[in-house]
């Protein structure tokens, strides 16, 4: 008999083990620290904080529909009504977004710079790679429209889970912008996650991932195959600008590959030959903002 305890403690031991651990890595991914993503940004040229600080903006608390709110800055030096979003991925902030931004204001756009949930300065306690995020970016574009107007003609960019994020948003919610730009998004967060676990874990994935995705939604309230892009790109009607960096190990540029073939209708693809995961721009600039300008005359 006490050996079956002992069996029964081990088995249970695992269970939580794994669960916990697992979905710790997922909810609670280690972000960057503000000061090195700034620095870091003015060490490359990326930003310039006297041009950025001259720019005339807003900060605007935004409220998100899970409770917390959301810190977004409305950058208009213009007198315009196209604008961009800026979704900026997981462990980063809205200060990786001014090099994206900075594209866009220099073709006439104002634009939205904003943290997400966990990142920065906004609220909220997990990262969701897209699930809560997607209601994120709808409450941001609904108050940029309550401020400026309905008849705004709107992009949206975002990089790694930021690009996820919008292809969530306007495949799920509302194809609600007139354009879209996805920097290296995953096409399917579980097989993204496999993906991971093969260089992190030297067990085989169906060992961990059952467990720690039945974690994830006792913890976060969501499956990790809600979060799918590639399920849901035929209810895109408006354009899409598809980037990917063709060495890019963390989340491979098939990804893309396979959200590009699913999308109907106006479409690019940029597969940037230089960088890692999500540094197309940052080892391509010339090519990338070549890429931008011939997609901006589809829309």
């Amino acid at each position: 008999m006490k050996k079956w305890w002992f069996t029964l403690a081990g088995i249970l031991a695992y269970i939580i083990g794994v669960g916990l651990y697992f979905s710790n890595r997922i909810m609670y991914m280690k972000k960057k620290e503000d000061d090195f993503i700034q620095n870091r940004e003015i060490m490359a040229k990326r930003l310039i904080t006297e041009d950025f600080d001259n720019l005339p903006k807003s900060e605007i608390w935004v409220s998100s529909p899970s409770g917390y709110s959301l810190k977004c800055l409305f950058i208009e030096p213009h007198d315009t009504k196209k604008w961009m979003v800026i979704s900026h991925g997981v462990t980063e902030n809205k200060v990786n977004s001014i090099k994206y931004m900075n594209i866009f204001l220099k073709r006439g756009f104002n634009a939205i710079i904003y943290d997400h949930r966990r990142h920065g300065d906004s609220g909220g306690k997990t990262s969701s790679y897209g699930h809560y995020e997607k209601f994120d970016l709808k409450a941001v574009i609904d108050e940029l429209k309550r401020r400026k107007g309905p008849d705004l003609h709107i992009g949206i960019h975002g990089e790694s889970m930021g690009a996820v994020t919008l292809l969530l948003y306007a495949g799920m919610l509302e194809d609600g912008a007139d354009f879209y730009i996805a920097d290296c998004p995953f096409s399917n967060f579980e097989d993204q996650i496999k993906h991971q676990l093969k260089h992190e874990v030297p067990f085989p994935s169906w060992t961990v991932f059952p467990l720690g995705r039945t974690f994830i939604k006792l913890r976060d309230g969501y499956w990790t195959n809600e979060v799918s892009p590639i399920d849901y790109m035929k209810n895109i009607r408006k354009p899409v600008l598809f980037i990917h960096s063709e060495n890019d190990s963390f989340i491979p540029a098939s990804m893309t590959a396979e959200l590009y073939a699913a999308k109907e209708g106006p479409k690019q693809l940029y597969i940037a030959k230089k960088g890692a995961h999500a540094q197309s721009y940052n080892e391509n600039p010339k090519e990338y903002e070549d890429q931008i300008d011939q997609f901006l005359k589809l829309v």
